[in-house]
């Protein structure tokens, strides 16, 4: 089933190139980079899915530059979080919603 959405998804209506453009582009861009210095001062939730492809990078490192409040190392699931984990993908967006609306309160 999953095979049949992801063709779907991607190879009939012929957008699996279109989908990786945004890979391609901030490569070219070089995007990647933030100015040095630079701190980002949105409330950020991250979930770390597992992905042996784009490992997340370690919490330390991602506080240098970005205002986590909300952190999850995920046992499970990937690139695809949504797909393969729905259930863990959305009760943790749940709970870094109540941990924003809780700061604003």
């Amino acid at each position: 089933e999953e095979l049949l959405t992801n063709i779907m998804l991607y190879i009939a209506p012929a957008s699996f190139v279109t989908a990786t453009w945004i890979y391609y582009g901030s490569r070219l861009e070089e995007s990647r980079m933030l100015p040095a210095g630079t701190r980002i001062q949105v409330p950020t939730g991250v979930a770390a899915f597992p992905d042996p492809v784009f490992l997340p990078p370690p919490r330390s490192f991602a506080e240098k530059t970005y205002n986590i409040v909300h952190w999850t190392d995920m046992p499970r699931g990937g690139h695809f979080a949504a797909l393969e984990e729905p259930e863990l993908m959305l009760a943790d967006l749940r709970a870094f919603i109540a941990t924003v609306s809780g700061a604003r309160s």
